[in-house]
């Protein structure tokens, strides 16, 4: 079989395009598509002619919906190929907090259940409520299922009012069954997945409501295979965060992405997996592994290094927060502060990151002009 002569160089499939890659108004957003083909092909890009620049055949589309497929064809051979392409026209300038291993926190609470007169005593809690009322932050907890003597099972459902009140800036998702064994879902199939998935949100819902719950989740440890990726997109995730770690020596955290797919979502920070429908993002920093001084330098360093985020996900884990956990740091709240500080001082807005990667305010075809 002969060999595709036609590749997209930029984009390409499953690229989630937005105004930093482009030029945007509120009804299309512009960009520069690039295709390698030899010099000899007459390659029309959905319907005009491409100019051949510097060896690259170059030329411009605007998308208007959504979801775009373009076309190059080379008249000379009648040979195509084609990809789809994604408008987040909400995604860049925006940023969370998300915050992993959640469950001591509502233990707490439950162990408090006859003290507590709203949530926010809890003093976990009442910090990250007290985040958000400073700059507006909006925040995300990944939930185990259980920890040593309390499973959410057990967890009141008495503060569910208060749970929706709040539900503006504070989102709940699955993360796990627990925090051991490590790595639980590396080799997990569809049912494992599923069953812990719809164990922790159906408590969720039972102790929340519908209302803090979005189509974003970060599984533990960012590993699994694409079945157990499959089985939180069929639970509503579309959006599935990692750290996506390639051609260093951290730990990859990339789900069942393959390392030229971790390569490319290391530079864009956002890619779909169009045969999958799932949208993976990367996180920007994970706090807690930042010394405080550390935290704004390790931001600052995305854009000298020319990946500047477009949206900014700020992770760290629950359990450091706690005097009684073994790695306990003291700074705990000060380095979230300072990462939160960060984000509004360059300018970047708080979202809900299920929003950012939606489809709403763009229409769901699109047509290229």
């Amino acid at each position: 079989m002969e060999e595709n002569r036609i590749t997209f160089i930029s984009p390409i499939e499953g690229d989630m395009l937005h105004a930093r890659d482009g030029i945007m108004t509120d009804d299309y957003l512009e960009i520069k598509v690039q295709i390698l083909a030899p010099e000899t092909a007459k390659l029309i890009v959905n319907g005009k002619e491409a100019a051949l620049v510097d060896g690259i055949f170059e030329s411009k589309i605007r998308l208007t919906g959504y979801e775009s497929s373009i076309e190059a064809e080379d008249q000379n051979t009648s040979e195509k190929r084609s990809i789809k392409v994604f408008w987040l026209k909400n995604f860049p300038g925006k940023y969370r907090l998300s915050i992993d291993d959640n469950i001591w926190f509502l233990r707490d609470i439950q162990q408090n259940k006859d003290i507590y007169q709203s949530l926010f005593d809890n003093p976990y809690l009442g910090f990250l409520k007290s985040v958000n009322a400073k700059f507006g932050t909006k925040i995300h907890l990944n939930l185990f299922y259980q920890t040593d003597g309390f499973n959410l099972s057990d967890f009141t459902d008495q503060f569910k009012e208060e749970w929706k009140q709040n539900a503006g800036w504070l989102r709940l998702s699955f993360h796990a069954l627990g925090e051991f064994p490590d790595m639980p879902y590396i080799a997990a199939g569809y049912e494992q997945v599923k069953r812990d998935c719809d164990l922790i949100m159906g408590e969720i819902r039972r102790f929340a409501g519908e209302e803090v719950m979005g189509s974003v989740a970060t599984i533990h440890w960012g590993a699994t295979t694409v079945e157990g990726s499959r089985a939180m997109r069929d639970a509503g995730y579309m959006g599935q965060l990692g750290y996506f770690n390639v051609d260093d020596d951290q730990y990859s955290a990339s789900y069942y992405l393959t390392e030229p797919q971790r390569r490319h979502i290391k530079k864009r920070f956002v890619w779909r997996d169009t045969a999958e429908n799932i949208t993976f993002v990367r996180a920007s920093i994970v706090i807690d592994t930042k010394k405080l001084s550390e935290i704004a330098p390790h931001l600052d360093q995305h854009e000298k290094n020319g990946y500047k985020p477009p949206f900014l996900d700020l992770l760290v884990h629950e359990q450091y927060f706690y005097p009684f956990y073994e790695a306990y740091q003291p700074d705990y709240r000060d380095r979230i502060l300072a990462a939160v500080q960060w984000a509004d001082e360059n300018g970047y807005k708080p979202s809900f990151l299920s929003e950012a990667i939606s489809s709403r305010n763009v229409k769901s075809a699109s047509k290229l002009i």
